[in-house]
This record gives structure tokens, sequence and C-alpha cells, in this order.
């Protein structure tokens, strides 16, 4: 066998070692949820999102102690390069292998950019196109007489070591909800069903994910099951596609799903969720690196087409830590972390990054937006606006390099576009603008139940997502809600004292909960309807029953849709 088959082989073996681990990971969820182990299923969540750069760690060394001296021999890695695709040519899942690849290449030569002479490059192909392997699933005639019985098989094929509480009578209140959500579908809508053989876990529920077809049409159909004190019941029935959207949203965590091959499941979920990039569907199932070579290709492709378009500075107020650039017609915005903070932020760049790695290993319930960090990412210096680049020299020196015609951008956090929340409020109608700041309540109360506080709640650090949710996504003083001590203001002994600046003191982590209202900047309409909805989050006392919850391990649900959506 020749040197380079030898090591191809190495570099796939250990991905096939990757992802076997992966998969035990992910089918530990089963247990989790049959067990309500939640604490476990938080940790699990955790270990498999490191689980890639170790990884990629082992086989470094093993190849290091192969190659020797010529560790870093590019015509050698060329080779490899080649003698690799070959191993993997037939397989459903080869771009996986192939990021595992150029993963290795990367850290082994510390590349800048792309570098094609040693790594796979693709930018102008979508890979999933090529793939026709139809993913396992069930499929289920539905009885126009009968159409209980077909969900009660439906309920039965998925088999857990928990009862139903109530199998028929669930499989019945799925029937009710799919007559009511296709009732526009003409008489007896229901034809076929058709579901994932996997199972999807996250958080405190199970899913099962598929499409429901009638005469002429089709819908996704998402069954959403809980384990509570009474057993196993169906909690909601999704048809809808902007809820099933909502459920992969790049504000959600992960899911656990011990899918066999990963490429042919994306296919299929591209049915149910056209409009959204593939590069979110093959994060949002736990495969982030992958998630980013995706989302490298389409946005560069893109990039290169638009080839008279510049990079500009990204709507909304400059922060006083990320510069935040954006290409106007594409919906991503790149963050870069400035060199010096002006007051009063007193943090310095580890703790920053420290924050980003602190959301990206953490439940993001809806609230969080996923902040992908590309190293070396590489611009034509012609591509940015002059203003972005004069801004990116001032105060970014540090985090970007100039070679030749290009600029290196050394680390960016890469994050869906979304409108900024105090611009929203202010171009909407008042309908919309009162509704935007009761669901920034919500985004409030949804991320201290999962124990996080956002740190600066200005409106400005808040976005609107394509669906109308208030998504937090400025993440340099947030912290986790165990952390921080809420206090009441304290009451002064006299007048004068009151009139004195500073006559109490406040540590770094005090958070007066009551004064918030003064400089989150809602009208005073938009305050009113706040309050209203979400009062108590302007009460000390919640804020400190809520962390004495968290303490004990007690996380309050958050679950991924309305209360209308769920089934009585």
């Amino acid at each position: 066998m020749e040197a380079a088959d030898i090591y191809a082989t190495i570099i796939r073996d250990a991905f096939e070692d990757y992802h076997a681990r992966f998969a035990d990971i992910s089918r530990r969820a089963k247990l989790r949820f049959e067990t309500r182990d939640w604490a476990a299923a938080r940790i699990d969540a955790v270990e498999r999102i490191e689980l890639y750069d170790q990884c990629i760690a082992e086989c470094m060394l093993r190849l290091e102690a192969t190659l020797q001296g010529r560790a870093h021999d590019h015509a050698l890695w060329s080779s490899i390069r080649d003698a690799y695709e070959r191993l993997i040519g037939g397989l459903i899942d080869r771009e996986l292998f192939k990021t595992f690849y150029n993963t290795l290449t990367r850290r082994f030569f510390s590349t800048q950019g792309v570098d094609s002479t040693v790594e796979f490059v693709a930018l102008d192909i979508e890979p999933t196109d090529a793939i026709t392997h139809p993913v396992e699933r069930h499929s289920y005639a539905v009885s126009e007489l009968r159409p209980v019985d077909t969900f009660t098989r439906v309920l039965g094929d998925y088999r857990f070591n928990v009862p139903y509480a109530h199998r028929t009578r669930c499989a019945a209140a799925i029937v009710v909800r799919l007559q009511d959500d296709l009732a526009h579908w003409g008489p007896n809508p229901l034809r076929s069903v058709e579901l994932l053989d996997t199972v999807f876990y996250r958080e405190r529920r199970a899913y099962l994910i598929g499409r429901v077809f009638g005469e002429h049409r089709f819908s996704p159909f998402v069954i959403a099951l809980v384990n509570d004190d009474a057993g196993l019941r169906v909690d909601a029935v999704l048809t809808h596609r902007a809820d099933v959207v909502h459920l992969f949203s790049y504000s959600r965590s992960y899911f656990h799903a011990d899918l066999g091959t990963v490429g042919d499941a994306v296919v299929f979920l591209r049915t149910l969720l056209p409009g959204k990039p593939i590069d979110e569907i093959y994060t949002v199932l736990g495969r982030a690196k992958q998630g980013k070579t995706e989302r490298f290709r389409t946005f560069f492709r893109h990039f290169a087409a638009q080839r008279h378009e510049q990079l500009t500075q990204a709507e909304g107020e400059r922060g006083m830590v990320m510069a935040v650039f954006t290409l106007p017609s594409y919906p991503l915005v790149f963050k870069v972390i400035r060199d010096r903070f002006a007051y009063p932020k007193e943090m310095n760049r580890a703790q920053v990054e420290a924050k980003y790695s602190l959301v990206f290993h953490h439940d993001r319930v809806g609230r969080l937006v996923d902040a992908q960090p590309y190293r070396f990412l590489r611009f034509p210096r012609a591509r940015f606006a002059p203003g972005l680049l004069q801004e990116l020299r001032e105060t970014c020196a540090n985090g970007i390099r100039e070679d030749g015609e290009d600029i290196v951008v050394r680390l960016c956090y890469v994050e869906r576009r979304m409108r900024p929340l105090n611009l929203y409020v202010r171009e909407q109608k008042p309908e919309a603008a009162r509704l935007a700041a009761i669901d920034y309540g919500q985004a409030i109360k949804d991320l201290a139940r999962n124990n996080i506080f956002p740190g600066d709640l200005l409106l400005k650090n808040f976005g609107v997502s394509g669906h109308g949710r208030a998504v937090f996504y400025d993440y340099d003083e947030l912290c986790l809600m165990t952390e921080c001590n809420f206090r009441a203001i304290p009451q002064p002994h006299h007048h004068e004292e009151e009139m004195e600046d500073g006559w109490f003191y406040a540590a770094p982590n005090d958070i007066f909960p009551e004064q918030f209202p003064k400089f989150l900047g809602l009208s005073p309409l938009l305050m009113e309807a706040l309050k209203s909805a979400h009062g108590e989050i302007f009460d000390v006392q919640w804020w400190k029953e809520l962390q004495t919850r968290l303490k004990a391990g007690d996380y309050p649900d958050t679950p991924p849709y309305p209360d209308a959506l769920r089934l009585a």
C-alpha cells in the first residue's frame, strides 16, 4: 500500500471513530428522556459538542507519530487528499468526511484562507444535490373511517420504556388537530403519513418528524412528546411550516438524533423547510463543523457572484466591544473583537471569547443566536467599504492582517443577521411594536429560566428574527443567573443621603431589577405593555426565587412552541 493510502485510511478511520462516538452520545438521549434526567442530558450536550475537537486532536497525534518529518509536506498531503477521496467516494456522508480532513490540514498548516493544494474546495456545487438515497422512514395510510387507529399504531411503533398515560386519547387528539389544521384541504384531508425512523430529542421533548399527505399536497408533521408525572403523552402537533422552522431555528440548541447517515436526512428535512439554509439544518442536527463548511461555501459563492457589492458596517448602534460588518444582500453578520473597549466595559478579549464559548455550549431555548467562530477568513481588500476598512484598521488592528491585496480576519463570529430591536420598534406600526416589546419581555424570562442573564438589557442588544421573535445576540456582558446577586434598592436613612451620588455600594455582580425601566429606552406605551405582560421581571423577588430553583437544579420547562399549539 502506498504511503498516501495508509495516511488516508488513518484519517477515514478517525472520522468513523468520531461518528461512532457521536452516535453513542446521541443514543443516550432516549434514556435521559425516559428517566427525565435533564441534568445528564445537558452534560451529554456539552460532551458531544467538545467531541469533534477531541477526535481531531487524537488523529493529529496519530498522524504526527507516523508522518514524522513529513507532517508539513504539501506534495504528500495532496496525494493523501486524492487517496482519501477514492476511499470515501461512494459514501452518503462523504462531505462530512471531507470537512474532517480539511480541519486536519488547516491545523497542520495553520491555513489562512483556503489552500486548494491540500484541501477539498467546492464553492460551485451543492453537495446534497447528489444524494438520492431515501432516508429510513415509516409510512402509513390513514384510514378514512378509523383515523384514530392509524395514529394509535404510529405511537405504538416508536417504543419507549415509559407507558403512555393514554395512547388512544393522544391519537384522537392528533387527529382532531390535523383535521382542524388541514380543513382548507377539503373534506377528508388525511391520506397518508410518513415519519423518520429516528426520534429527535432536545431539552425535555422527543419529536417524531415527517410529513402528512392529502390528495394533492403535503405539509410538515411533527409530534412533540413529553414525559411527565402521568407518563408519556403527546404535547403538541405542528403542521405549519413557520412553527417547524422555529423548531429548527438558529437560536435553538442542537438535536440529539441517532442518524446512521446524515446527508439523506438533510435532504428529507429540506422538503419540510425549503427556505432554510442547508448550513443551519446540518448545524441543528449537531454537525456544527459541517454547518460551518456549508455556511462558508454558500456565502463565498454568493460573495463571488456579487463582485461589485461591498462589505459594509451593519445597521444599528456602534458596539463598544465588536465591530460588525455585513454584505447587504446576504443575511449574515461578521463580528470582530475590538482591540480596546471604551468605558464602562472592563473585560478583555479572552473574557469576550469565553462568553461566546459559554453560549455555544449552553441550551439556547430559542433566544440566543448561534454564533459560529471562524478563524483566518480572507477577503479582498477592495470589497470593504472605505468607512468599514478604516474602522477595522483603527479599532481591530490586532484582529486583522493585511496580506497583499487581501484582508485576513484572525477571528470573527458569524451570525444570522436580524433587525436590531431598537430600530424595529421605531419602524413598525403600534401593534407590531407592542407585540415586539411583549416578546422581548418573554425572551428575558426564557433566558432567565435557562440560567442566563443577558447583562445588558438594552433593546439594541436584541434582534428580531424573520418570524418576529426577540433573540439576544450581544454576549460580552452575559452571565449565568446563578452568578448574579439580585438586590432591592436600599432605603436611605434620610433625604440628604438619598441626594448623594453613589450613596450605597453596588458590587459588579449586583443587579437591581427595579431600575430596569429607567434605561431600557422604551416609550411609555411600550413600557406599559411590557409591565402588563411581564411585570415580574422588575420584581427582585421573582429573580431570587428563580435563582433558588436553578441552584437546586430545577430548570423550568420552556416549550419551543406557543401554548396555543399544545394539546388539551
